[in-house]
């Protein structure tokens, strides 16, 4: 095994769960680590405290007349429940053909710590980058980054930079150099019917009352029509279209519909019509019910009209949607919905815009010139479904993109029992950090 594997291996046995308060030392234990490993390539690392757990600065020598590129990832990672259905131990990394398995491979140890080793490379072998370097690294992204914006207020000045890069997206398919230069957003509510002021008998009273779980369920009904179009008024009047250019791009990847019937299992697909699956994944803007209930959920009958019921609405943005927007007409729309028989109350959620930057800039060409020389393939260009709020608050706060280039597989079960990364993209993004340097430093603007 390489000595890079090795040292790999030896942070992805530190079991970092920053959800979890029994891991509160490993997760520190593990920004410690970080630390040491910078001050032995040569860089200037800093731990810093926040109310939750330490985010960990690495400076190189800082030459005026260079960009400064700020690199991001985080080092925390999800717990490893269901453990009885991971292969191996969740924190032993264990390697099988090609695959690492280990919690946190992918999510985000392997994939930032490919950019930490390819600065040390440099380091080693030129004694110099041809940028200054930011590495700005977390411990609180799987548990929704609530300290990072105030820590970029904070430290505003001293992370100032031209351009952000992060390895915490995904690629199209092996060897597929992917970069994904937008994401959606995203808005969320509760809403809770309110209808009788205690359970009720279904026979004595049924017929007569309104039921909650009724009217949720047409409620929820009322959001989409028979063509997936979402039916609240007024939100599609911001959207941005998708461009020719990436309908095309888009169209030329391999077949999206049935990558997301084997993904997914599902028997067929049901989305927005006159979009295909990926459009309609990346590009379009979405209405989800992610939870509903109400009544009886035990074995066998229980016959109660439930005094009240309730579902969880998500919805997912793009380009120019405003989540408070949004926000604002979903509620209109559900309460207008809701009969006077019950009341309706509407809980708003958490928030974040859509993220979109343009691949054709010189920050994104230099981008894909760096991804077509670690793969030897040219780079597609795409969004991603998914939200990532650190991203805009890097956008609002620091005032400059980010360019994502995604390490991660589409079987790689990050979240999931048996995460594992690849040697291949690890050794890969290797290369693509010193690629990306040094085309970063020959002034792509």
């Amino acid at each position: 095994m390489s000595p890079q594997l090795t040292e790999f291996f030896d942070f992805l046995r530190i079991p970092s769960i920053s959800t979890d308060s029994r891991h509160k030392e490993d997760v520190r234990d593990c920004a410690n680590w970080l630390v040491q490993k910078f001050t032995t390539m040569g860089l200037n690392p800093e731990l810093h405290e926040t109310p939750g757990h330490p985010v960990v600065i690495a400076r190189s020598e800082v030459k005026p007349d260079r960009p400064t590129v700020l690199i991001y990832g985080h080092y925390d990672v999800q717990p490893v429940d269901p453990v009885e259905e991971w292969d191996t131990p969740p924190f032993e990394p264990t390697l099988k053909g090609d695959k690492i398995f280990c919690r946190g491979a992918t999510d985000n140890k392997g994939q930032h710590f490919a950019h930490i080793l390819g600065v040390e490379e440099a380091l080693r072998e030129h004694g110099d980058l041809p940028v200054n370097v930011i590495f700005l690294l977390e411990g609180e992204e799987e548990i929704g980054s609530p300290n990072l914006a105030p820590f970029l207020e904070q430290h505003r000045e001293s992370l100032a930079c031209d351009i952000c890069a992060v390895s915490d997206t995904g690629m199209i398919g092996p060897g597929i150099p992917t970069l994904t230069y937008g994401l959606r957003g995203i808005a969320c509510l509760d809403f809770t019917i309110h209808g009788p002021s205690l359970d009720l008998h279904s026979g004595v009273y049924g017929g007569a009352v309104p039921n909650p779980a009724t009217l949720v369920s047409r409620i929820v009904a009322s959001l989409h029509d028979e063509n997936e179009i979402v039916q609240i008024p007024g939100f599609y009047d911001s959207v941005v279209p998708l461009e020719s250019w990436e309908r095309e791009m888009w169209a030329s990847l391999p077949d999206g519909d049935s990558a997301t019937i084997a993904e997914t299992g599902v028997a067929g697909l049901l989305g927005e019509t006159g979009y295909t699956a990926l459009e309609q994944r990346w590009g379009r803007p979405t209405a989800e019910v992610n939870g509903i209930g109400g009544g009886y959920q035990g074995e066998g009958s229980k016959t109660v009209i439930a005094r009240e019921a309730m579902a969880k609405l998500s919805f997912r943005l793009v380009p120019d949607q405003e989540p408070e927007e949004i926000l604002r007409l979903a509620s209109r729309h559900l309460k207008q919905q809701c009969p006077d028989s019950c009341r309706i109350e509407v809980e708003l959620g958490h928030h974040g815009p859509a993220y979109v930057m343009d691949p054709h800039s010189g920050h994104g060409k230099a981008a894909q010139r760096a991804l077509e020389k670690a793969f030897s393939d040219k780079p597609r260009l795409i969004r991603e479904g998914g939200s990532i709020p650190i991203i805009q608050s890097i956008k609002d706060i620091l005032g400059v993109d980010t360019l994502l280039l995604g390490l991660a597989l589409p079987d790689c079960q990050i979240h999931a029992p048996n995460e594992s990364f690849t040697v291949t993209n690890f050794e890969a993004g290797i290369k693509l950090n010193r690629a990306l340097l040094e085309e970063l430093g020959t002034n792509p603007t």
